[in-house]
């Protein structure tokens, strides 16, 4: 099976989720600065998550790029992150709106962290079609990067509870890390 379709279908759910949230901004009733200070922890809310659904967009271009073929457990395991990305828009405007309490920050990052077990899933399946010589596999061997990410978010969703702040903090820097895209795999591609 080509992967053209999936990484199309793919693109495309990742537009709309992306659209979807920008529309959550209603216009402000006044003319002047002050009018969008309201705003502003709804626009925060937006910036982190359109960093993160573009750093699993151009991660997933290059991780789809490098496989060779697409089987229907692919194809499942990719509508599983494409599940939890859909979810970013809802948990992204409740934290938002909510001025980025606990509750609502926890959500946020238990869907961040489902994200990332669902692209781990979605990496995983491919190595276990492609088996040992999978190119996929050499560009990122044990994916350290991955795993510490997986572990941050675990560490900071209870934190939400200590003070959000943490809990933002983390995520932050957990977008910072990845917002180059995965260069190990673009050396792969580069040596072959």
């Amino acid at each position: 099976m080509t992967k053209t379709r999936m990484e199309a279908f793919s693109d495309g759910v990742i537009a709309i989720l992306i659209t979807i949230m920008v529309l959550e901004f209603k216009v402000p009733h006044g003319s002047d600065w002050a009018a969008l200070y309201p705003l502003l922890p709804k626009a925060l809310a937006y910036v982190m998550s359109f960093i993160f659904l573009g750093i699993y967009w151009t991660n997933h271009h290059h991780l789809i790029h490098v496989t060779r073929e697409v089987t229907g457990a692919i194809l499942w395991a990719n509508l599983h992150l494409l599940f939890w990305l859909s979810l970013v828009p809802f948990a992204t405007a409740w934290m938002g709106e909510s001025h980025w309490e606990a509750i609502p920050t926890a959500v946020y990052g238990i869907v961040l962290l489902c994200d990332a077990i669902a692209y781990t899933i979605l990496v995983r399946t491919i190595f276990a079609h492609e088996g040992a010589q999978s190119p996929l596999r050499a560009a990122i061997g044990n994916d350290t990067k991955g795993n510490i990410s997986l572990l941050c978010y675990a560490i900071a969703i209870p934190l939400v509870f200590v003070h959000p702040l943490i809990a933002e903090a983390i995520y932050a820097a957990i977008a910072i890390s990845w917002l180059i895209p995965d260069r190990r795999i673009e050396r792969k591609i580069a040596r072959t």
